[in-house]
């Protein structure tokens, strides 16, 4: 039994920053993927970024170069700094956590960013 519990969303202006984090907690069997996740109003969930245990990452198109993926394997917490915001990154962003053994994910509850002047 897995939690995921995501911080540090907020309002900033267009082209601010923003930092979110995400520990998980509870029986934790070896994590492999984690990543965030984002979803606006009225459309569906889509990825933002993953990074495997080992350091693998991958971005969604539209954030790379303005976003940066990284984790604390010790923490068992991924992060994600946000920067050069625009409107269009507004969402509830969720982390996800991968388990390996046996294969399993989990969702945080979500965090806002609100992107606006």
């Amino acid at each position: 039994q897995v939690q995921l519990v995501e911080s540090g969303g907020g309002l900033v202006q267009p082209g601010g920053s923003l930092s979110l984090s995400c520990a998980a907690s509870g029986i934790i069997d070896s994590i492999s993927d984690m990543g965030w996740y984002r979803q606006a109003p009225g459309e569906q969930r889509e990825l933002v970024s993953t990074i495997t245990r080992g350091g693998n990452i991958n971005y969604a198109d539209s954030v790379k170069g303005r976003f940066t993926i990284s984790r604390d394997n010790a923490k068992n917490t991924v992060y994600l700094q946000m920067n050069s915001l625009k409107p269009e990154d507004t969402a509830v962003y969720y982390c996800n956590a991968i388990m390996r053994f046996p294969p399993r994910q989990y969702w945080g509850q979500g965090t806002q960013v609100t992107v606006s002047s």
